[in-house]
């Protein structure tokens, strides 16, 4: 049987990210997507808030780690947010990808997608 699922998609946050120069000392947008595995069914009959991921919170943990953490590669802040992630017991696994819209010129999107489980 296949895991619930929430999810977080295109959470944008302006953030200190990348080797370049330029990346070091101006912010840009990075968009942060996360499926969490999770159990719902106790949340589901309980409608108790308690009972599951919190996904505003975990939202606003995010944005805190990727606006503070300046990281040099997307790789460090993917298994960050996974970390952050799974330091929750009721996440058993998650897929994380950051992405940065503004890296390459000719494309939309450059980033990184990793699956990291207990």
């Amino acid at each position: 049987m296949k895991p619930d699922r929430i999810f977080i998609r295109n959470l944008k946050i302006d953030a200190i990210l990348g080797v370049l120069p330029q990346e070091r000392t101006t912010a840009q947008k990075v968009v942060v997507n996360l499926e969490l595995e999770t159990d719902t069914r106790k949340a589901a009959e309980s409608r108790d808030l308690t009972d599951t991921v919190d996904y505003a919170a975990l939202a606003a943990a995010i944005k805190s780690l990727v606006r503070t953490a300046e990281h040099l590669l997307v790789e460090s802040l993917v298994e960050d947010i996974a970390d952050l992630t799974l330091a929750d017991s009721r996440v058993s696994g998650v897929t994380v990808t950051v992405a940065k819209p503004a890296a390459l010129e000719d494309a939309e999107q450059v980033g990184v997608t990793i699956y990291r489980c207990r």
